[in-house]
């Protein structure tokens, strides 16, 4: 008796584009269509960033762009290399810095935490699961004059206006991946014989890395959303201050370099987060690639 390991292979039958076998038959064959996404070239993703710095620049040469509402590239960048060279400029990146990434780390153990006991345990989806989804309906910015009140003007409610929005995205996303296992995994898992820990280990925490990830990605886009509102409310150094005070006199010029460096750390920061995802989930296919 031939074993099935040593059975020849089948050869499989040729398809048209009908779906109908057409083995031997000669009839012309349509090739098969690749539906994914096609391999990007490097920096593809600055294509249209690029873009539109080239209409800005030909709109304010054709004196298309008020100056005054908008000023040129190139005396943006000539601001920026004044603020540069006084040192003002990188006084004010140190404090936004120091404040976004404190309130970044605090949002996200603490998110990442409650997510963890809401996910795995019924008690603590019951006790954490409905605060957290009543906080997500309040917007955290609407959580200021109350923060004022309790904790003053200072470092602090800065740092815990971030952290709050933080905790939100990092939650949110780690915890519906965690509850959202196939449950298909689960009932090999307790064929196989698994110990709830080697469970939770193998299964469900590789299982939750993806929406882990994607929350680090909003968080950290949150995390300087709310920055540059919370800089504005009694502080002496930072992004955000610095722009409050162009606004003041209007200096249009001085609160675009501020923008870029916003729009500049926001950029490197998610590209760094790409990459960690990438390299630690260098198990998973997806469309992208």
């Amino acid at each position: 008796m031939t074993s099935i390991l040593s059975a020849p292979a089948a050869v499989p039958a040729r398809t048209t584009a009908a779906g109908v076998d057409r083995s031997g038959s000669g009839a012309a064959e349509r090739p098969i269509r690749r539906l994914g996404l096609r391999k990007g070239f490097p920096f593809s993703r600055l294509a249209g960033v690029l873009l539109l710095l080239a209409v800005w620049a030909v709109g304010s040469l054709a004196g298309l762009i008020d100056p005054r509402k908008l000023s040129a590239p190139w005396t943006v960048v000539t601001t920026a290399v004044d603020l540069i060279s006084t040192g003002i400029l990188q006084e004010h990146i140190a404090a936004s810095l120091s404040r976004a990434a404190v309130g970044f780390a605090f949002g996200v153990v603490i998110g990442t935490a409650l997510a963890v006991v809401a996910g795995l345990t019924r008690s603590g989806d019951a006790l954490i699961d409905g605060p957290i989804q009543l906080k997500r309906a309040i917007p955290t910015l609407g959580l200021i004059p109350l923060l004022i009140l309790w904790l003053g003007i200072g470092e602090t409610f800065k740092i815990v206006i971030i952290a709050l929005g933080v905790v939100v995205h990092m939650y949110i996303q780690t915890h519906n991946s965690l509850t959202s296992i196939d449950n298909r995994y689960v009932e090999l898992a307790e064929v196989l014989g698994l110990s709830r820990a080697t469970f939770i280990r193998k299964v469900v925490l590789p299982g939750a890395m993806p929406g882990f990830f994607l929350g680090l990605r909003l968080s950290v886009t949150g995390a300087w959303l709310t920055l540059i509102v919370v800089e504005g409310i009694n502080a002496v150094t930072g992004l955000g201050k610095m722009m409050y005070n162009a606004q003041n006199y209007g200096q249009s010029d001085v609160i675009l370099v501020g923008l870029a460096v916003y729009g500049i750390f926001g950029l490197l920061s998610d590209a760094v987060l790409r990459y960690i995802e990438r390299r630690s989930l260098s198990w998973r296919k997806t469309l992208a690639g």
